[in-house]
């Protein structure tokens, strides 16, 4: 599934966050990489805006994070991840060889999508699961090797 996006403005906005230029390149910057880490998207957003550090761009993607526009995912052993598709409960397909990272829609049902065997009196809202393996590439790779 392709991430689309409103105008970063109108989506600060309508978050309640102050629009500025390091917060619409850091939207920007995960418009057209999705899944990045806190670092790539410091990289992305660095050459237009000298000016910006790393700590800024972590302090905008946490603030996202808390007003609910991006989505930030930690699959055990990788870096934060940071997405723009939120609210939907997918999950992720990880590859153990290059850490590619795809999404995969619900995997059985509607949200949470999993049901535990026993919920321990838990009210169950969501459900991550993270699937992990070879992407299509590594697969590839191995093969031939």
């Amino acid at each position: 599934m392709t991430t689309t996006r409103p105008d970063a403005t109108a989506t600060l906005r309508d978050a309640g966050l102050r629009v500025t230029e390091s917060r619409v390149a850091v939207l920007d910057a995960l418009a057209r990489a999705p899944h990045a880490s806190a670092d790539a998207v410091f990289v992305e957003v660095a050459p237009g805006l000298p000016k910006a550090s790393r700590q800024s761009v972590y302090n905008a993607l946490g603030d996202f994070v808390d007003a609910g526009i991006v989505r930030r995912i930690e699959p055990a052993g990788r870096p934060m991840l940071f997405e723009l598709r939120v609210d939907d409960n997918h999950h992720h397909l990880v590859c153990t060889s290059c850490g590619a990272v795809q999404d995969v829609d619900c995997a059985v049902g509607a949200a949470p999508c999993l049901h535990p065997s026993d919920d321990h009196g838990f009210v169950v809202a969501s459900a991550e699961v993270t699937y992990w393996g070879l992407c299509g590439a590594c697969a590839a790779s191995a093969d031939a090797a």
